[in-house]
């Protein structure tokens, strides 16, 4: 909860994967509260108090999760909706003018964003929804201390770059609306 509200304020990007990464903890953890809290909780340096906020933060993760039928797979609806406003904002900035740099990092990453899209099973996926899926991917596969291709982590670093770009943009307008 807490790590969520700080890139919430400071990464957009970084809250999402955070957020999808927290949802696949309650399903390691079989969407069960007491194992969340004695298993995962317990290890954190936190007093009681930061414990049952965390606690109750989890709770409600596992209720809506049930409530919404991604137990098993899929995303909660706090997170399409956030991915939603990425994808929005996305398509704001590239039909402006006023953002050329944005448009250049777009067509910088499009390439990987189509090879990407024709690899997956699920061809109507958004680009911004690509982009996330290859950077959780790869968090993945690192955290399993699996290879990385060359050529992966070129698209890590190309696709980085871009989705670091879209979610500057995205704090720049939740604090001052920009201009389109």
């Amino acid at each position: 909860m807490f790590i969520a509200q700080e890139l919430r304020k400071n990464n957009i990007a970084e809250y999402l994967l955070y957020m999808w990464q927290v949802e696949d903890t309650i399903r390691a953890f079989g969407c069960s509260l007491s194992r969340i809290r004695r298993e995962y909780i317990d290890r954190f340096d936190y007093d009681d108090d930061k414990k049952e906020d965390e606690a109750d933060w989890f709770g409600n993760l596992i209720k809506m999760m049930n409530e919404e039928g991604c137990r098993e797979q899929g995303h909660l609806q706090i997170n399409k909706v956030t991915l939603q406003l990425l994808t929005e904002l996305h398509q704001q900035l590239l039909s402006s003018p006023k953002f050329p740099f944005y448009n250049t990092e777009y067509y910088k990453v499009l390439p990987f964003i189509v090879e990407l899209r024709n690899r997956g099973e699920n061809k109507e996926v958004g680009e911004i929804e690509t982009c996330l899926n290859l950077l959780y991917g790869v968090m993945m596969l690192r955290l399993q201390k699996k290879e990385i291709t060359p050529n992966t982590e070129h698209a890590v670093k190309e696709v980085s770059t871009f989705i670091g770009m879209l979610s500057d943009y995205y704090k720049k307008d939740k604090e001052e609306p920009l201009e389109f």
